[in-house]
C-alpha cells in the first residue's frame, strides 16, 4: 500500500499534488476500511488521507483538511450516510462524497442523491466500479452506475395502502409495536409482519429511516 497516510503520522496533513485527489474513508467495518484503502492506494490518482469509523470524525476531518473525495458507508455508528451528506452540504464543504453501501434499495439511493451524494456504488459491485466512480467524481461528474433514474423521481409513499399509511402515521407519532397493535386492533406479530413489508416497499432499512422518509415526503406536499 503506497499512499495511505497513517492517522498517527504527523505528516498526514502534508500537501498533496493538485493532480492527486485526497481521499478519506469512513466505514464502521475495519475490514472494509482496510480493503478499500489497499485497493484504492494502488491507483496513483488518489492519496488516502485517513480512515475513520464515524460520521462525526469524517465531517471534522473535512472541515480541517483538504479532502477532495470521501467514501462513506451508509450505516455509520453515529449517523446515516444521509446525515453526513446533509452536514457536508450545510457547512458548505467542498468534499465530494461517494456512498459505498450494501443497501442498494431505492430509498437509500433517493436519499443519497437528494442529500448531495456525488456517487453511489454497491459493495456487491466489482471494485473496479468504485475506482471508475471515484475517477468520475474527481473530475467533477456525478456517477451513479446502473440506477433506474425513474426510481429516484417517484415517491414510494404515494403507493401505500390505507393500512400502510395508518402504520406510517403511527410510526411518526413514536408509537411502539405494542401501542400500534393495541390501537389498531391487530396482534404484535401482525404488526411486525406489516412493518417488514412496509420497509421493503419504501426502501427503508429500519423504523427511523421510514419515519424520516415519511416526514420528508409530508413536508414536500
Amino acid at each position: 500500500m503506497r499512499n495511505v497516510t497513517d492517522s498517527s503520522d504527523p505528516s498526514r496533513d502534508r500537501p498533496a499534488p493538485r493532480n492527486v485527489a485526497v481521499l478519506a474513508i469512513a466505514d464502521k467495518n475495519p475490514i472494509v476500511r482496510a480493503g478499500l484503502a489497499d485497493f484504492i492506494a494502488r491507483d496513483d490518482r488518489f492519496l488516502i488521507r485517513d480512515m475513520l469509523t464515524s460520521g462525526a470524525e469524517f465531517i471534522a476531518l473535512c472541515e480541517r483538511s483538504r479532502i477532495d473525495v470521501g467514501v462513506i458507508g451508509w450505516g455509520l455508528p453515529d449517523m446515516t450516510g444521509g446525515d453526513v451528506l446533509r452536514a457536508i452540504k450545510r457547512r458548505g464543504l467542498p468534499t465530494r462524497v461517494v456512498v459505498y453501501t450494501g443497501d442498494y434499495s431505492p430509498g437509500v439511493l433517493r436519499e443519497a442523491v437528494k442529500s448531495g451524494a456525488w456517487g453511489v456504488t454497491s459493495k456487491a459491485d466489482d471494485p473496479a466500479v468504485l475506482i471508475e466512480t471515484l475517477a468520475s467524481v474527481r473530475a467533477g461528474r456525478m456517477s451513479i452506475p446502473y440506477i433506474d433514474i425513474s426510481q429516484l423521481a417517484t415517491d414510494p409513499l404515494e403507493n401505500l395502502t390505507v393500512r400502510e399509511q395508518e402504520l406510517m402515521r403511527a410510526l411518526a407519532k413514536g408509537w411502539t409495536n405494542e401501542q400500534i397493535a393495541s390501537r389498531i386492533g391487530i396482534s404484535r406479530n401482525t404488526v411486525k409482519y406489516h412493518l417488514k413489508n412496509l420497509y421493503e416497499k419504501i426502501g427503508a432499512s429500519n423504523r427511523a429511516q421510514a419515519v424520516a422518509m415519511y416526514l420528508s415526503s409530508a413536508s414536500n406536499r
